[in-house]
């Protein structure tokens, strides 16, 4: 049956950090979700009900991990440093990054990247990418690939076999 109850409305705006994390701190299958512990992620886009693309708050204890390296077959993603120094870690290496810097990664171009916070302070970064159907995720440090599917991940080894 379908829901006919009137939708309360998006706000107009917000305070980012008093937007609620997400519950769930990592879509990754055990043993990879763990890795993201001291990772803290505010959906920003979702409070205001956008469906192109996504916009993430995303704080990083020391020692912790934005993702596992990964390359988007689809989606677009841009970051943007607003506090401390991550090293990006890319096909190319590691760069480290400043408050005030951007990075962008298109979607198919293979370049594999994350955020570390390899320093003793807090980083904290948006993170925004776009919502196109059928994307997908390589994974080439780790034995994981990301199909999306129905607007959910389905995760699996390189193999195809199920976690």
């Amino acid at each position: 049956m379908a829901d006919d109850r009137p939708k309360s409305p998006a706000p107009l705006a917000v305070v980012a950090a008093e937007v609620a994390p997400r519950t769930k701190p990592s879509n990754y299958p055990a043993p990879f979700a763990a890795r993201m512990d001291g990772r803290t992620k505010r959906a920003l886009g979702d409070v205001f009900g956008l469906r192109s693309f996504g916009v993430n708050l995303t704080r990083l204890a020391p020692g912790a991990s934005s993702a596992l390296r990964h390359a988007h077959t689809v989606q677009d993603e841009l970051i943007y440093v607003l506090e401390g120094h991550p090293s990006l870690h890319t096909d190319a290496g590691l760069t480290r990054l400043a408050p005030g810097m951007c990075a962008g990664f298109r979607g198919g171009s293979g370049d594999a990247h994350r955020l570390v916070n390899d320093s003793d302070a807090d980083v904290v970064y948006l993170e925004i990418g776009d919502r196109q159907p059928g994307d997908g995720a390589s994974y080439p440090d780790d034995d994981l690939v990301a199909t999306q599917v129905d607007g959910g991940w389905r995760f699996t080894h390189k193999d195809g076999s199920a976690y």
